[in-house]
């Protein structure tokens, strides 16, 4: 969606891109879209290329040409999850999924265009009305138990505070590979536990291993992203309380 316009955009038609740059003269473009349906992707892998790995390419050229700066966004999923620490910039990715692989190679195509590019890497982002903890409260409605994945690990990222950092690394003319996520790290049945204590509700979450729910996709265990190069974000329980509080005045 072209922001101010209620217009969408293919990002991965080159045509239709230029004719946006033309209309709206950017000085920084943040590429917020993609296919992330990371299931879906082990049976679509062109339909994941054509926006995660074309539309980067595309974008990316057209802000060269233009002088703009490129922000883009990736995922803890260019990485295998086998480390016993937190993912830095400088680690080597290993992805397991057409998801992972085609964010991948939309990394490789925003460095080898020539643009200036901020590439930032980020793990279960939530805000939105169908993220995570929207899909949690759903689940919990009406039911005593739910069970949730325990030994997958991530850094629950609050949006908001995910676009303040953003643009302050562009303000600050940052570059490259950066890692921007909540501060913390945990299973998703403490991050499902959390957002029910947030609302009072009273379900159990039920910790389970990622074999209880089969996917064809594989994701990282270990998903918990570090930084050499940014601040961490708040602390994860912070800034899901003050989600929390405006979903309920919602």
């Amino acid at each position: 969606m072209l922001p101010g316009t209620g217009r969408s955009v293919p990002i991965h038609e080159p045509a239709r891109i230029e004719d946006v740059f033309q209309e709206r003269h950017p000085d920084v473009v943040f590429n917020c879209a993609a296919y992330n349906s990371v299931d879906q992707a082990e049976a679509e892998p062109e339909a994941a290329r054509e926006s995660n790995v074309i539309g980067p390419r595309v974008i990316a050229a057209a802000c060269r040409r233009h002088g703009a700066v490129f922000v883009h966004y990736s995922t803890n999923f260019v990485f295998d999850g086998s480390l016993d620490r937190d993912y830095v910039e400088s680690d080597e990715p290993a992805p397991l999924s057409v998801y992972g692989a085609s964010k991948l190679a939309g990394e490789a195509e925003v460095f080898s265009s020539g643009a200036r590019a901020l590439v930032i890497r980020t793990a279960a982002v939530y805000g939105g009305p169908h993220s995570f903890p929207r899909r949690i409260l759903q689940r919990a409605a009406g039911n005593d138990r739910i069970q949730v994945v325990s030994d997958q690990r991530v850094n629950p990222t609050y949006a908001r505070d995910l676009a303040a950092a953003s643009i302050e690394l562009v303000d600050q003319g940052v570059a490259g590979i950066v890692h921007v996520a909540g501060g913390g790290c945990c299973g998703w049945d403490e991050f499902a536990r959390a957002v029910l204590d947030e609302f009072g509700v009273n379900t159990e979450v039920e910790p389970v291993p990622s074999s209880s729910f089969p996917t064809p996709a594989r994701r990282p265990i270990n998903g918990c992203l570090g930084t050499a190069r940014y601040r961490a974000l708040r602390p994860w329980r912070e800034a899901l309380h003050e989600w929390a509080l405006e979903a309920k005045r919602a």
